[in-house]
């Protein structure tokens, strides 16, 4: 943050130093050169932060969502393989996987909101793992079973990490300061550089600082992926309930 400042400071020293050095016609006007040129450039600017303060959460959102399908497609898998284990282990190790699921669509995805998983869905997996490799298991087609549950509850574990780091993602805080802060000179450019508006005039001002606003709070609220207007939802996890419950119904 101290380099950004610095960088800010070092700029407007340039512009006063050149203001004091160069020779030239001078340009007193609202709708001179000068401000004709510092308004293209810091609408340039806003455009640059705002598309990049968008977009980026877009994507994050997109590649999140297709995360939370494959976690719950790694669980049905799971669900399938757990049904060819020998009882008990076949019943508590189905069991974990529903009560996991109801977990992650209940309690966990509140805490999402925030940016952090809960501790319990990680103790879940652990038992399930810990339960399915001490299941002794004398023929290749038991071993090969518990290989598969195994397996599959490692990919529940890495797509469950990577939903702990889309949680905890967000755009770079000086990427929306500088989408603010560039906002704002857009709207008070005019009256910055001595225009008056009056009457009429102040309409499309008005109408683009409202856009202005509502553009800024769309970036605010989409920034974190598990909250907002573009929240990922828990229908993936939702949506797996009824497979396992066809799965442990035999069909």
């Amino acid at each position: 943050m101290v380099v950004y400042v610095l960088a800010a400071v070092s700029a407007v020293g340039v512009v006063l130093l050149a203001s004091r050095l160069v020779r030239g016609t001078p340009d007193p006007d609202p709708d001179g050169p000068t401000v004709g040129h510092t308004g293209s450039m810091v609408s340039a600017l806003f455009l640059l932060a705002f598309a990049i303060a968008i977009v980026v959460p877009w994507t994050t959102i997109d590649a999140a969502r297709q995360n939370t399908y494959a976690e719950s497609q790694a669980v049905a898998e799971a669900y399938w393989s757990a049904a060819l284990l020998p009882s008990p282990v076949r019943e508590r190790t189905q069991m974990g996987l529903r009560d996991y699921v109801e977990l992650v669509r209940g309690q966990e995805w509140d805490l999402m909101a925030d940016g952090r998983l809960s501790g319990e869905g990680w103790a879940r997996l652990e038992r399930m793992r810990r339960e399915v490799t001490a299941l002794r298991a004398e023929e290749d087609e038991a071993r090969e079973h518990r290989t598969a549950v195994l397996d599959h509850i490692r990919e529940i574990s890495a797509a469950r990490r990577q939903r702990a780091m889309d949680a905890a993602t967000a755009p770079p805080p000086g990427l929306l300061v500088i989408t603010v802060l560039t906002g704002l000179v857009v709207v008070f450019l005019p009256f910055l550089s001595g225009a008056r508006p009056r009457g009429m005039t102040l309409v499309p001002l008005t109408l683009m600082s409202a856009l202005l606003a509502i553009g800024i709070y769309l970036v605010f609220d989409i920034s974190q992926v598990f909250s907002g207007a573009l929240a990922v939802q828990p229908d993936a996890f939702t949506g797996v309930l009824p497979e396992l419950r066809r799965i442990s119904a035999g069909g």
